[in-house]
C-alpha cells in the first residue's frame, strides 16, 4: 500500500494480522511500488513501515518458506535479494520506520534502507539459525556493514534478538524514540531529507553507496546455503516447530 503527502511517500507493509510477514506476493508489489516512486519527480523520501504497532515485519512468511522446494526457495531468495537491492539503489532517501518486530526478513529490508529509526520498545534479530537457515535476502552481507563482523556473527550464529536500546549503540539503527513519538519523528526526518534538490540527494547517495557495496558473490552464496539448508527435514522440523510455537497461539511479545 502507498499514500502520498506532500513530497514524501509512504510503503505500508499490510499484513497484520501475520505481523506484517513478507511473502511473495509483498515483495512483488514493494519491487513495483519502487519502480513507481522513483520516477515519481515530486517524491523526495520514501517512509517504509508496517501496519500496527506491534511489527515492522516479522520476517518471511514461515508457512510459505514450508511450502518451498529447492528450485522455488532459489527463486524466493533471488527475488528478495533483488526487491532489497532495487530498494537500496533507489535514488531517493529512504526510512524504515520500525515499530516493534524487525526480524529476519523483515530487518533485511530495514538494512536496505538509508535510515533506520525505531521505537524504543523495538526488537530486532536474525531468528533464522532458530530455524536451521540463515539470512537469505542480503542479510549476510549488509549487517557486517552495519554493525560489523562480531556483532553480526552474534546475531546472525546465535539468533539474538536486541532491544532498540542495544541496536542504537551497536549501529543497527540510527535513533529510539517513544513509540507515540514515532511516526512524527519519522517525518520531521523525511521532510529535512527532502529540503537538498532531489539530483544532489542522488549524488550523494550514489557517492556513499560506491564506498561499501553488497557482494554478488555474497548473494549468491547466500542463495546456495539457504537452498541447501531448506532441503534438509531436520530444517523442515525446526521450521515447523518455531512456527507453532510462535505464530499458532496467541500473538504476544515473546515471538
Amino acid at each position: 500500500m502507498v499514500k502520498k503527502n506532500q513530497k514524501v511517500a509512504w510503503i505500508i507493509l499490510n499484513r497484520p494480522e501475520k505481523l506484517n510477514a513478507i511473502n511473495a506476493i509483498m515483495l512483488k508489489e514493494l519491487s513495483e511500488a519502487t519502480g513507481i516512486l522513483e520516477k515519481e519527480a515530486n517524491v523526495g523520501c520514501i517512509i517504509i513501515k508496517g501496519v500496527g504497532e506491534r511489527a515492522f515485519s516479522s520476517g518471511a512468511d514461515l508457512t510459505e518458506l514450508l511450502e518451498l522446494t529447492q528450485e522455488t526457495a532459489a527463486k524466493f531468495s533471488t527475488m528478495g535479494q533483488q526487491v532489497f537491492s532495487k530498494l537500496e539503489k533507489i535514488s531517493k532517501p529512504v526510512i524504515a520506520e520500525i515499530g516493534g518486530y524487525a526480524l529476519g526478513g523483515g530487518l533485511e529490508l530495514a538494512l536496505a534502507c538509508d535510515f533506520r529509526m525505531a521505537s524504543d520498545d523495538a526488537v530486532l534479530g536474525c531468528p533464522e539459525t532458530k530455524m536451521g537457515l540463515i539470512p537469505a535476502w542480503g542479510g549476510t552481507q549488509r549487517l557486517p556493514l552495519a554493525v560489523g563482523l562480531s556483532n553480526s556473527k552474534r546475531l546472525i550464529m546465535l539468533g539474538e534478538r536486541v532491544k532498540a536500546n542495544e541496536a542504537l549503540e551497536i549501529g543497527l539503527v540510527d535513533r529510539v524514540v517513544p513509540m507515540k513519538n514515532l511516526e512524527v519523528e519519522v517525518e520531521k526526518l523525511a521532510l529535512r531529507l527532502v529540503e537538498p534538490s532531489v539530483l544532489t540527494l542522488k549524488n550523494v547517495k550514489q557517492a556513499v553507496n560506491s564506498v561499501i557495496k553488497v557482494s554478488s558473490g555474497g548473494l549468491k552464496r547466500e542463495t546456495e546455503f539457504f537452498v541447501r539448508l531448506l532441503s534438509l527435514d531436520e530444517t523442515k522440523r525446526k521450521l515447523t516447530e518455531y512456527y507453532e510455537s510462535n505464530f499458532t497461539q496467541k500473538t504476544d511479545r515473546k515471538q
